[in-house]
């Protein structure tokens, strides 16, 4: 794919950059390389790769939820914690409606 000079000037507003002449000459074939390795990318064949949302494995340490764990903090206090709410509605905080 080739990018030309006026395409970077409409990114860069876009983004809101200012660039002089000269940057916008010079960008014009950086941008046209990436955008062809992109598309290089797309030629790989990986219909036997699993799809993955990281390169090292993870995992997540979880606790159990248990609720009442802590009387001072725990479940069941709902109606002492509404106390403290300027406005209670149905058993929630209510707060002023933001979109119209």
């Amino acid at each position: 794919m080739s990018v030309d000079k006026a395409t970077v000037t409409k990114i860069a507003s876009l983004a809101r950059i200012r660039m002089s002449d000269g940057e916008l000459e010079r960008m014009a074939p950086e941008l046209s390389q990436i955008l062809d390795w992109v598309e290089q990318l797309g030629e790989v064949d990986t219909s036997g790769v699993e799809p993955m949302t990281a390169v090292i494995p993870n995992s997540l340490r979880l606790r159990d939820d248990v609720v009442d764990a802590d009387p001072l903090t725990g479940g069941g206090r709902r109606e002492d914690i509404l106390a403290n709410a300027p406005a209670a509605e149905h058993g929630f905080f209510g707060v002023p409606k933001v979109i119209e």
